[in-house]
């Protein structure tokens, strides 16, 4: 093992919990706070089977009872413009973290739902 290879290992075992602690932290929502903030979302994922049809034909993805951390990241690549949709990207536009963490953590616990046919 070169130098580097084991100055880098053991830098990134020592930052492990560091980061570990950090993201626990910027993830720690409030889902009451979160059920207050869901009428910008309720429009779309809050009906089962909703497909829009602007910019195109989209279909809405669930997003009660997904994990928190998928639901913040989703939430912050659109707003850093790396996932592209109109709608989405107005809402999160004026989203702070705190609002995406109580979001997240209101539809982590919702339950799931699917639609029957």
């Amino acid at each position: 093992m070169t130098r580097f290879k084991l100055l880098t290992a053991l830098a990134a075992a020592a930052l492990a919990p560091i980061w570990a602690s950090a993201q626990t932290a910027a993830l720690a929502g409030d889902p009451q706070k979160g059920s207050q903030k869901v009428q910008m979302c309720q429009g779309c994922h809050g009906i089962l089977g909703w497909r829009t049809a602007y910019p195109e034909v989209y279909h809405v993805p669930k997003i009660a009872g997904q994990h928190p951390a998928y639901i913040v990241a989703a939430l912050k690549e659109y707003r850093a413009g790396q996932r592209k949709h109109p709608s989405m990207d107005a809402i999160t536009a004026s989203l702070s973290d705190q609002d995406m963490a109580d979001l997240a953590a209101y539809y982590s616990q919702a339950p799931l739902q699917t639609a029957v046919k």
